[in-house]
């Protein structure tokens, strides 16, 4: 599961990429990130939390709607320049599912 890591105010966002199976979507999931544990790779400082936010993008459809999901149990704040990031994120995914279903691909989605 690929992700990207963003810092913003000395705090560490993570954007994951995975495929949610029961939502036949890919899913595009917002964290605040975790410092690596000390005895980690050096190159990976940083890895994704647990999810505030979850955009859902169908890959099998392209006439579904990509969904966005708010996980907050506690009251989060996520800045802007943040919300433009992922959804910056979401629009790439969204364009990349596209691409592939009118190429007969939609498994070839990464």
């Amino acid at each position: 599961m690929p992700w990207e890591l963003r810092e913003h105010a000395g705090r560490h966002y993570a954007v994951l990429f995975h495929y949610a199976l029961p939502d036949d979507a890919w899913a595009v999931e917002l964290s605040e990130a975790r410092p690596a544990p000390a005895n980690s790779d050096a190159a990976v400082t940083h890895f994704p939390g647990s999810a505030c936010l979850v955009a859902l993008v169908p890959d099998e459809d392209p006439n579904l709607e990509p969904t966005v999901r708010v996980y907050s149990p506690d009251e989060r704040v996520v800045p802007y320049e943040i919300m433009r990031w992922f959804m910056e994120q979401v629009a790439d995914q969204v364009e990349r599912c596209r691409i592939a279903f009118e190429q007969g691909e939609p498994e070839a989605v990464e």
